[in-house]
């Protein structure tokens, strides 16, 4: 760093890769042999406002770039080097530090009033939603129950924060029943991790219980015989569930699948529509914008658009609409299958994997007995 004079910046809103070198000296053909060379590794056209970067610049009287250091987060950072005729680009990564630790809560309101009053990160109460999102209606939970999970938190130099890692354990108590989640990784071969309760059923099913994370209340189930207010307290069915939730709430894809529509028309207004098999389909309406198109392959959770008012409706929300073999259905009063299960040769490593995971969860002390299960757990 001696070698060079550093500038610490920050990209401005407007500004792009080439504007920054030829502010700093450096010229278009080479800003854009500079871009096509490193283009596998780097995007320049990917450079977002409000990143932090670096200019390694020279000490005489031109102040030529020669290193641009893009951060893409506090540990992560692209490493742009072109001072020589030899063009190259690479990753570095801050070492970091992982500590285990453990939270707990008890519900008042809902889990992120909770979550916020133990300070911590929405991201992590997200992180525990998707966890739960196939087992728990957040929309149901109760005054008095609790939760408690041990999780990671990454460090950089001992002492900056440098976000979560990954949930370990967990347990919800609701309705008197203990609901437990441990991350173990089934496919040594795909390396995929799951969470599974403590008799080894995955949490995830094929559909989740809600196109909505847990800021939403149902306002109007499926019901072919409702009064509907708009058309002059007339019978209409519905044959969509409604779930209610502010302007701008995030929509997401209940199950994988490929679109098989992404219009605005009529009384739908913006929506979507996914056909995930040759069995199921899911159709969201109502959205203020819609974020996939036609043909687009979308995953459980990915976020295809946003709560909105357009089309026929009387307040934001998503009419959430289900079809079983052609026909519309209450996806509640559906018996949907779940996931695949754990094989049961993984049955037995599993329990013993997670039996000091419990142990810590009901506060208990962990039997000296087990010092491979304990290694075991440091591997996953």
């Amino acid at each position: 760093m001696d070698d060079f004079k550093v500038i610490q910046d920050t990209i401005k809103k407007g500004e792009s890769f080439g504007i920054i070198l030829d502010r700093h000296h450096i010229f278009y053909p080479k800003i854009y042999k500079i871009a096509a060379t490193i283009k596998e590794t780097f995007d320049v056209r990917r450079v977002r406002a409000g990143k932090p970067y670096t200019i390694l610049a020279s000490k005489d009287s031109t102040e030529k770039a020669q290193v641009f250091i893009y951060k893409h987060d506090k540990i992560n950072a692209t490493i742009i080097d072109f001072k020589d005729s030899l063009i190259t680009a690479k990753r570095h990564q801050k070492p970091i530090k992982t500590m285990v630790k453990k939270i707990a809560g008890i519900i008042n309101s809902s889990l992120s009033v909770t979550m916020d009053s133990l300070h911590l990160s929405p991201n992590l109460t997200w992180t525990i939603a998707d966890i739960y999102a196939w087992t728990l209606d957040f929309y149901k939970l109760q005054k008095g129950d609790s939760f408690k999970f041990f999780y990671e938190e990454k460090f950089i130099d001992d002492t900056i924060f440098a976000g979560y890692g990954n949930v370990k354990s967990a347990v919800f108590k609701h309705n008197g029943k203990d609901l437990y989640a441990f991350r173990f990784t089934a496919d040594s071969i795909k390396g995929i991790p799951e969470y599974y309760d403590d008799e080894g059923n995955m949490l995830r099913s094929q559909f989740l219980k809600s196109p909505i994370k847990f800021q939403y209340r149902i306002s109007s189930r499926y019901n072919l015989r409702r009064k509907i207010a708009y058309y002059g307290n007339r019978i209409r069915p519905h044959r969509g569930t409604d779930f209610a939730a502010n302007i701008g709430t995030p929509i997401l894809a209940t199950a994988s699948g490929t679109v098989s529509a992404s219009a605005k028309r009529g009384g739908n207004g913006n929506y979507v529509k996914i056909k995930h098999n040759s069995t199921y389909s899911t159709q969201y309406l109502h959205m203020k914008k819609r974020k996939v198109k036609k043909g687009q392959y979308v995953k459980q959770g990915d976020v295809i658009g946003w709560v909105g008012m357009t089309g026929n409706t009387g307040g934001p929300h998503v009419c959430y609409r289900f079809w079983k073999n052609g026909k519309e259905v209450d996806p509640f009063r559906q018996k949907l299958p779940p996931a695949a299960p754990l094989k049961r040769s993984l049955k037995r490593k599993y329990l013993e994997f997670i039996e000091p995971l419990k142990y810590q969860l009901e506060n208990k002390i962990l039997r000296a007995k087990a010092p491979e299960v304990i290694k075991s757990i440091a591997q996953n």
